[in-house]
């Protein structure tokens, strides 16, 4: 039971400080939550933690096979390069044409603010390399064995450090009434930023490692 205490809260750290850099995924549900309602914040970055779960369960089963086989993480990698040229592009076109306009709550489905979660997540194809690294690290450290309570108390660990900081995200950007509006004109702009960065970084690891 000690063993998992310590799996338990190893993965959580290492959850909670891979996303608490300003990313795709905290960016979005800042911005879900200033322009849609905290309740939309929360389900969104509930749908991304379902995913991270399912991704640390695959990084989990593959962790052996992508140390054995370093061609398939330069693939990963190189896929991961795409998305992100696509998100910069993406993302600035939409602040460009955005209209400047008086940051509202309006309703919608809260369905689709968790589809939407997932969807974000599952583009982050870095995520599996992540974990499957650092299953091996754990592994390495004797604090997990490929047995059904240590998986499961990775994945949850996973999921629940990254809903943590995606919830503080939410509830930080939700309280700073008197800047929604300019949050709300300028995302699109930080989130096209942001993209370049992953991008930028992709390619040193790409060329570099």
């Amino acid at each position: 039971m000690e063993h998992l205490l310590i799996l338990f809260f190893a993965t959580f750290s290492a959850a909670f400080m891979a996303t608490v850099p300003p990313g795709l995924l905290n960016m979005n549900a800042a911005k879900i939550s200033v322009e849609k309602g905290k309740t939309n914040g929360i389900i969104f970055s509930l749908g991304v933690s379902t995913m991270i779960i399912i991704q640390a369960y695959i990084a989990v089963m593959i962790s052996k096979f992508l140390f054995n086989n370093p061609e398939v993480i330069d693939m990963l990698l190189k896929i991961a390069l795409l998305v992100f040229a696509f998100f910069a592009i993406y993302f600035f076109v939409k602040a460009k044409s955005k209209k400047i306009e008086r940051t509202k709550i309006v309703k919608v489905s809260k369905k689709n603010s968790f589809f939407k979660g997932i969807l974000l997540a599952a583009l982050n194809l870095l995520t599996i390399p992540y974990y499957s690294g650092l299953n091996a690290m754990w592994n390495a450290s004797g604090w997990i064995k490929f047995q059904f309570r240590d998986i499961a108390t990775f994945i949850l660990a996973a999921g629940c450090g990254t809903f943590t900081v995606l919830y503080l995200y939410t509830v930080y950007f939700n309280k700073l009434e008197t800047k929604t509006n300019r949050f709300s004109k300028n995302s699109n702009y930080i989130l096209s930023v942001l993209m370049l960065l992953l991008l930028v970084i992709t390619l040193i690891r790409i060329f570099y490692t």
